[in-house]
């Protein structure tokens, strides 16, 4: 049994997570905004897992984030939104953040995260990643980058991730860029090499991977993601990393 803090300000999803929580034998107690959620934190030592959500009325999770991982590094949390982007989920993890649950989320999804995140060992703030998020949990699916597997034929990219499932399942997921895709972004970014070669076509299957964790939470069919759109995250993606690289 896990004593879990709940700070989120929507009376319904509260109720949700303390039945589903209670049901998996786990002690939960709720905070009905940010500050109060703050208070009710202390130094962190009295609770094993926060469940955030970020968006509230007086102060936003990314905030109340970095307030309790200054008061306790060790602490375990899972950030949870409806409105929220992959890149958001990013910046969370950054903050020190344990997990990031997108809304709504079924009762087997909590119930793996939670698990996950309370078997894991606790995310410190991190430096920036540069092209890549380097270990990354979404809807907990944990992401681990796989060196040495990139392949580039036939005018196609492909990449080979090791994930990890909420039940602690591992296996290995492939990303393929299509040639019409590597075509577009070389279009898009207006030039045809990009810094530092391969890792940017790596890092850019890492970021479609992530989207789709966030978007089904759930493995893509077969273990393979074809990537056939340049979707408006991944542009939003490739104009961040062109303006820092």
């Amino acid at each position: 049994m896990a004593r879990i803090l709940v700070i989120d300000d929507e009376p319904n999803i509260c109720r949700m997570l303390q039945l589903t929580l209670k049901a998996a034998g786990h002690e939960v107690e709720v905070a009905y905004d940010g500050l109060e959620g703050i208070a009710k934190f202390g130094n962190g030592d009295a609770w094993d897992l926060v469940l955030l959500d970020q968006r509230m009325p007086d102060v936003e999770g990314l905030y109340v984030l970095k307030e309790l991982k200054e008061r306790n590094s060790n602490a375990k949390i899972i950030m949870i939104t409806a409105f929220g982007t992959i890149d958001l989920a990013v910046s969370a993890m950054k903050l020190g953040a344990t997990d990031f649950l997108r809304k709504p989320f079924t009762a087997k999804t909590l119930r793996g995260a939670v698990e996950a995140a309370l078997n894991k060992t606790a995310a410190a703030p991190a430096e920036s990643q540069g092209l890549t998020y380097g270990f990354t949990t979404v809807n907990g699916y944990h992401i681990e980058f796989q060196p040495d597997t990139a392949l580039y034929t036939g005018g196609k990219f492909e990449q080979t991730f090791t994930i990890t499932s909420p039940s602690g399942e591992k296996s290995q997921c492939k990303v393929v860029l299509l040639p019409h895709i590597i075509e577009l972004v070389k279009a898009y970014a207006d030039r045809e090499q990009f810094a530092g070669g391969n890792r940017f076509w790596q890092a850019l299957c890492e970021e479609a991977l992530a989207n789709y964790l966030w978007q089904h939470a759930e493995l893509p069919p077969n273990n393979l993601l074809q990537v056939e759109e340049l979707t408006t995250g991944m542009r939003r993606w490739i104009d961040a990393v062109l303006t820092t690289v």
